[in-house]
């Protein structure tokens, strides 16, 4: 079993009981990340990440709402807010706290196989959500993506390699996200990103995801062409040093 089939696992009784829960939803984004709402022409999406599987603890005590006003004080495009307990040590109450906090865009970082979840996502705050290819099936993926535009939500739909980029170009998706991490291995490598951008037509917005610690891996990807990074470990350990390249 992958570490991503654990996480699904280990989630599906949480994820479960959100069909149980109701929810107020206003059918309105009001901080649109494809529209690029700072002009920034390459976006940096912060993330808020207390813990992973591939590198454990990262910051337990984090303040989340500190964190954020940070990011958005760095002049981030968008904060990434982990919501999954287990692995990552998020919650939606970090989603919520941080959304009365900020005025940027926020995307839900969890692992999302339902339209219940999606409701939970919209009614926390979140703008953006992500599909993972991986951890849905086509006519999962494709339910849910759309249920997610009806939301109103932006959707960052997760690829690792060539066969699952072919999933998520049927969607006509706004924005796809290039995970430069295998979920079997936990290895990470950059070339994944300039693989997979050849691939992606130019009116797609593509983010490139995981293994950018330092100025000069956020410069080899940026040459790529891409439209943004999503940053986790290094903008918790050292935001301000990697903030100088955007």
């Amino acid at each position: 079993m992958s570490i991503l089939e654990d996480i699904i696992t280990k989630n599906s009784e949480r994820v479960a009981k959100y069909a149980s829960e109701t929810h107020t939803i206003n059918l309105h984004n009001t901080a649109v990340f494809t529209n690029n709402t700072n002009n920034n022409p390459f976006r940096l999406i912060a993330e808020i990440k207390r813990a992973s599987p591939s590198k454990g603890m990262i910051d337990e005590n984090v303040d989340v709402v500190a964190q954020a006003k940070r990011y958005e004080a760095l002049g981030a495009s968008a904060i990434s807010v982990l919501c999954e307990p287990y692995y990552f040590k998020g919650d939606f109450a970090d989603l919520i706290a941080i959304r009365k906090a900020v005025k940027l865009p926020l995307l839900c970082k969890d692992f999302v196989t339902t339209s219940a979840h999606l409701l939970k996502a919209k009614s926390a705050g979140a703008n953006i959500v992500l599909l993972i290819v991986a951890a849905l099936s086509p006519e999962k993926l494709q339910s849910l993506y759309h249920f997610a535009r009806e939301l109103a939500l932006d959707v960052l739909v997760e690829v690792h390699d060539e066969n699952e980029l072919e999933q998520a170009l049927l969607l006509n998706p706004q924005m796809i996200g290039i995970n430069n991490r295998s979920l079997k291995t936990f290895a990470v490598d950059l070339a994944t990103t300039q693989r997979l951008k050849t691939l992606i037509p130019d009116n797609i917005t593509v983010i490139s995801e995981s293994g950018m610690l330092s100025p000069a891996d956020i410069l080899e990807i940026k040459a790529v062409g891409v439209d943004g990074v999503l940053i986790g470990e290094g903008m918790m350990r050292q935001a301000d040093v990697l903030k100088e390249v955007f």
